[in-house]
């Protein structure tokens, strides 16, 4: 289960997130139905078998969450020093940031979104919506949703840019894999402060394990902030018996009292 932030006060701290999302549980729906199987003892079995679509296809459906704590704080946490590439400008710019000296320019600090990947790593849970044609996934984070298409359309050269991107998937066996493109340069990856230009493309690949778990990777390909690609592997986390909040981010006065 995990609770509404009904208003949040400082989306740039990660602690104070992080306390936020470790309060007790609240609910907001009765009689919810239970897909997940059952242990002898009656706990959902997330070591079951990993549910398939009648064509065949892994069925990712369900509300997931990402592991949030210190990927939050550095998605790159698993890596060791020197491993995330920064071109010159970007190690200095992020070294400035960690320090917390420009932490009132944090998008999620003021009430912006998390973009693609951040978004998908911070505490509130997401929702996976499939079809043969479409991805959907909605976001808890800020009511925000992204649509993964796949039917083989392709973004324009030159699109709009945007804080979420334009997302296309495919099937490579059992891993759906999904491009997205065409952002605005704004997001920051992570706490840290890890940034992000117009010329990033993100690859994430979703491999559901089994019923209860899936692995996300997550590539980052961004040219003018990076020398070359790099990759992170995360897991997800399957939330049984709860649904998602309204989650809007308001009223955040402790804005003015960040560096």
């Amino acid at each position: 289960m995990h609770t509404p932030v009904l208003s949040i006060r400082s989306l740039a701290s990660s602690i104070a997130l992080l306390a936020l999302w470790s309060a007790p549980a609240w609910a907001q729906w009765t009689k919810i139905p239970e897909t997940a199987p059952r242990t002898t003892d009656g706990t959902p079995n997330l070591s079951a078998p990993a549910p398939r679509l009648p064509n065949g296809k892994p069925d990712l459906s369900g509300l997931w969450a990402g592991p949030a704590g210190r990927y939050v704080q550095n998605l790159a946490a698993d890596l060791k020093p020197g491993e995330v590439p920064y071109a010159p400008w970007a190690k200095a710019l992020v070294d400035e940031r960690a320090g917390g000296a420009r932490e009132r320019e944090n998008p999620t600090a003021n009430c912006l979104p998390a973009g693609v990947p951040r978004i998908n790593v911070v505490p509130p849970p997401w929702k996976i919506v499939q079809s043969d044609g479409v991805i959907v996934i909605l976001y808890e984070s800020g009511n925000l949703w992204r649509q993964i298409f796949m039917d083989g359309r392709e973004p324009v050269r030159d699109p709009n840019p945007s804080w979420m991107g334009y997302s296309v998937g495919r099937w490579e066996g059992d891993t759906l894999m999904v491009e997205t493109t065409g952002f605005n340069g704004k997001a920051w990856l992570d706490q840290r402060g890890n940034p992000t230009t117009e010329a990033l493309r993100v690859t994430e690949r979703f491999r559901r394990r089994d019923f209860g778990h899936m692995d996300m990777q997550i590539t980052i390909d961004d040219p003018k902030a990076y020398t070359r690609p790099w990759a992170v592997t995360l897991p997800v986390i399957l939330q049984t018996g709860t649904e998602l909040f309204e989650n809007v981010c308001e009223n955040n006065r402790d804005l003015e009292h960040l560096p």
